[in-house]
Formats: structure tokens, sequence, C-alpha cells
């Protein structure tokens, strides 16, 4: 292998800029050529791509989103898109693709891989952390912590003025990003896609609580979920008590990489490069642990299972 191509699709996330410059210096150790491929998969089909040496990388490790920018690709879900691509692979004689993103740039490259042939590694970049094959996901932790800076400060207002408020936090199907900025937050309630709520038991929880004299409640939902405004009207005319409603939104997604997003990405990066020196394909790199783990790149697409009922039931024992 002389040459690989290396991008990033989907949602942005800390730590993918680490992830890159990983793939391309471990290739440049190994005397292989990296190809920055811009956009996405329709970057790679409208060949927006460069060669990256070791100063291309320089001072990324520690920004947030992707030098390489990202993007969700239409065209490459159609055969004649895909098709385009692989014609685009043999022009800049690329032997094998790094793919950093979350689950639609895995099955996006398993397609590829499968009717193509061109050897794909997959890197799990995404703030939900539902990739299945590895514990966490590049972003996870980053996203997890600018959540619980912003409700740490939302608790100081809840407090100070005796409120309910209800934090919409990102998470379409994936629950991990709001259950455990509610449980490091010390929210008293959390909505999630992994679990049914209800609304009743909600309301009477936050009257009974400000029957003893509990002033400030915080409640945190995923927005796959709901949206915060809906359950905050609900909460408002059951009990009658004032609610204020934030959504963090795509703030989640920006600012520096924790050193636990940072260590994640280098290792994942590199390894995806060794697995490609080694002649494997389809091949999805993780960790479970504290070790590396290797999985299929069509199984890696499945929604991990998460042990969110232990977590829910000890967010209700602190309340």
């Amino acid at each position: 292998m002389k040459r690989i191509g290396l991008l990033t699709s989907g949602g942005d996330a800390p730590g993918m800029n680490a992830a890159i410059r990983s793939v391309v210096r471990t290739a440049i150790y190994y005397k292989m050529e990296a190809i920055g491929i811009f956009r996405g998969y329709d970057g790679l089909i409208n060949e927006e791509m460069k060669i990256l040496d070791h100063r291309s990388v320089s001072n990324i490790i520690n920004r947030g989103g992707t030098i390489l920018k990202t993007d969700r690709s239409d065209k490459f879900r159609t055969v004649e898109g895909r098709r385009r691509a692989y014609e685009a692979i043999k022009k800049n004689d690329i032997d094998g693709l790094v793919l950093i993103g979350g689950d639609g740039t895995y099955r996006g490259g398993y397609i590829f891989n499968k009717e193509c042939g061109v050897p794909c590694i997959g890197v799990p970049g995404s703030i939900d952390n539902d990739i299945n094959g590895t514990d966490y996901t590049i972003g996870s932790d980053t996203a997890v912590n600018t959540a619980l800076e912003a409700i740490d400060k939302i608790r100081d207002t809840a407090t100070s003025m005796e409120r309910i408020f209800i934090v919409e936090l990102m998470g379409r199907s994936s629950g991990y990003i709001a259950i455990n900025a509610a449980l490091s937050g010390g929210a008293e309630d959390v909505l999630i896609p992994e679990r049914k709520y209800d609304m009743r038991q909600l309301c009477q929880d936050i009257v009974a609580g400000n029957l003893r004299g509990k002033v400030s409640w915080i409640v945190i939902v995923a927005e796959g979920v709901a949206k915060a405004g809906d359950i905050a009207k609900i909460i408002t005319e059951t009990t009658t008590l004032e609610t204020r409603v934030v959504t963090l939104g795509h703030i989640q997604r920006g600012g520096s990489p924790t050193a636990k997003d940072r260590i994640l990405a280098t290792r994942l990066g590199s390894e995806a490069v060794n697995l490609l020196r080694k002649g494997m394909s389809a091949k999805a790199v993780g960790v479970i642990g504290s070790k590396l783990n290797i999985v299929r790149l069509g199984s890696a697409v499945t929604k991990r299972s998460t042990a969110v009922n232990s977590l829910y039931r000890l967010i209700k024992i602190l309340t």
C-alpha cells in the first residue's frame, strides 16, 4: 500500500483533527502518501483532494471540527455516485481509505467496499457514542463535558431564581450525552430514547419536591425524545410552576477536544493505518476497556446497547 485517502463525513466531532493528524503522520512514518479528501464522500466524487504532509497537520490536535470539512452526501447513496467515487479512487492511485465518522459514514464505506472492493477502515467519530464495537467514540467525552459546563451554570440560575429548567441536549437516537451530563451535573431527571418516560410521574415528583421545599429542578431532554419547549409546557400546565427552556444545540459539537478524546483519536487513527498496511479491509477500529478492538465494518453500524437503566436509577436515588 503506497497511498491512502482519508475523509471525515457526517456530523463533526471534537477530536477529528487529532485523528487526521495521527493518520497522516503514521502513514508518512511508514513511507506512504496520505491524500486528504475534503467534504466527505461528495469530495471524493468531485475529486476535492490534496496530498497532506507532516506540516499540513501541525497545530491541529487541539482544534475542534475538521480541517477536511465534512458533509452528508446524497450522491454517494446512489450507484452512480459510488461509481464516480471509484473512478476518482483509481484515477488518483488511492489504495485504501480511512473513514472518520459515524454510522452513516460506516454504512457508506461498507457498501462501497462491497461493490467496488476498495479497502476501507472506519474510525468512530461521533458525539453520540452510538457505534458498536467501541466503548467510546471520538468527540463523545468532549460533548458531555461541554454540556456539563452549561448545566453547572444553569444550576446557578435555577437555584437563585427558584425555577424549573428544561435543558435540551443532542441525541437523535442515543441518550449518551443526556444521561451522562444529567448524572454528572446532578440533574433531577432525564428523558432519553433508550427508555420510556412518564410525564405524569415526572410532574408528581416535581410537585412533591416543591412541597418539601425543593425550589429548583433541572430536567435533561435528549432531542430525539421530545422538544424541551413541549416538555416545559406540560410541566407548567400540570404543576403551575414556572419553567425555563435552554437548548444547547450545536455548541455541543464544537470546542477543543478533551485529553481523553485526543488520545482516543490518536490511537484509533494510527491503528487504522496499520490495518490497511496489514491488508485488512471493511473493518472498524475502536476500544474496549483499554485495548484496541477490531470489528467488521458492517456490524459496527448496529446501535450499541447501553446500560442506561442503572444510571437512571442512580439519578433518581440521588434526587
